[in-house]
């Protein structure tokens, strides 16, 4: 799922330099409207590219797993009402 996400990712930032370039290299040329039209669009791709890339997936088990911290996993453990066994 990562690298999809990553394709995802580079994909949207590709299309946004691509119209970036091509709205104030070419399109200015025949229309300034609609080169502006096209930085508008441009200027959404990145928040959602961010939005993309970071979403967490239904495989992606980020919220159980051990932090590393054994005082701090007994804690969270007590409060979900786990039991670890030792």
């Amino acid at each position: 799922m990562y690298a999809r996400r990553r394709h995802v990712y580079f994909a949207m930032m590709g299309t946004c330099i691509g119209l970036f370039v091509l709205a104030w290299g070419v399109v200015r040329l025949w229309s300034v409207p609609v080169a502006v039209g096209m930085c508008v669009v441009a200027m959404v791709i990145p928040p959602l590219a961010a939005m993309t890339a970071n979403r967490r997936g239904p495989d992606d088990r980020w919220w159980d797993d051990p932090s590393g911290d054994t005082r701090s996993d007994e804690w969270w453990d007590e409060l979900d009402g786990k039991k670890r066994r030792r």
